[in-house]
């Protein structure tokens, strides 16, 4: 009698233990697969920054904060079209083809106004909180946040921008234009570009660009809009199959 009181004793024993292994072994699994989501956030790598934004900035209420006391108030636009074209018309083409491909491929079809969804925030008056810009746009992912182009124009460079760029990147490729008189300089990191242009205005006078091709970003940007794309695609055919 006593021999069967202690075997049914056992028993809640055994199942507390089994319960508590299920658990661990479960737990267990998901820390396995946290490893490969920090693997997949550091997929881009760090290349060109701009006031501390990078590749892996993501814009939020607080970098609008920081920005906003650095370059004043924002002029904020979602979904917007995204032309890399810089300088005249062709420039790409001759002198970055693979920045004029993916340029074609972000405005697919042609002659189409080709929207995605992005977050851009421009800045007209820089120059009332005393830094030497005179127009700068940020454009992000909407859906990384993270960047995909940033532009910033200058018109003369009192603040020695290109030295300091030299001295941060080292010395660049160099371009001379065998249109209007211009000239460029850029440097390339983890595919990105930071392309800097001397371009005259009209009336002559010489004003700088900059601007920063987040590439790997862009090709992200791509491959996640064609991957909506062939779901909203599957789903109409799958309602059209559904209706008959």
């Amino acid at each position: 009698m006593r021999r069967g009181m202690k075997l049914q004793n056992k028993k809640p024993v055994w199942g507390v233990a089994f319960i508590i292994l299920s658990f661990l072994f479960l737990l267990s699994c998901g820390e396995k697969q946290e490893p490969a989501k920090t693997t997949a956030e550091s997929d881009i790598p760090e290349s060109f920054t701009f006031f501390d934004l990078g590749t892996h900035t993501q814009i939020n209420r607080q970098v609008r904060k920081d920005l906003k006391e650095k370059l004043g108030r924002d002029a904020i636009e979602n979904r917007s079209i995204i032309n890399l074209e810089i300088n005249f018309r062709g420039f790409l083409k001759k002198y970055f083809p693979n920045l004029d491909n993916l340029n074609q491929r972000l405005n697919f079809p042609p002659g189409e106004r080709v929207e995605h969804k992005t977050v851009k925030l421009m800045y007209r008056y820089a120059q009332k909180q005393n830094v030497p810009f005179e127009y700068v746009e940020l454009v992000f992912s909407d859906y990384t946040k993270r960047p995909l182009l940033f532009k910033i124009i200058f018109r003369e460079d009192e603040a020695d921008i290109v030295e300091t760029l030299k001295t941060k990147y080292g010395p660049p490729q160099l371009i001379d234009w065998s249109e209007e008189n211009g000239n460029s300089m850029f440097w390339q990191k983890n595919m990105d570009y930071l392309i800097v242009s001397q371009v005259p205005d009209q009336f002559g006078n010489p004003e700088y660009q900059i601007v920063i091709y987040y590439v790997n970003s862009l090709n992200q940007l791509i491959a996640t809009e064609k991957e909506e794309r062939d779901k909203k695609e599957a789903q109409r055919a799958q309602s059209g199959k559904k209706a008959f």
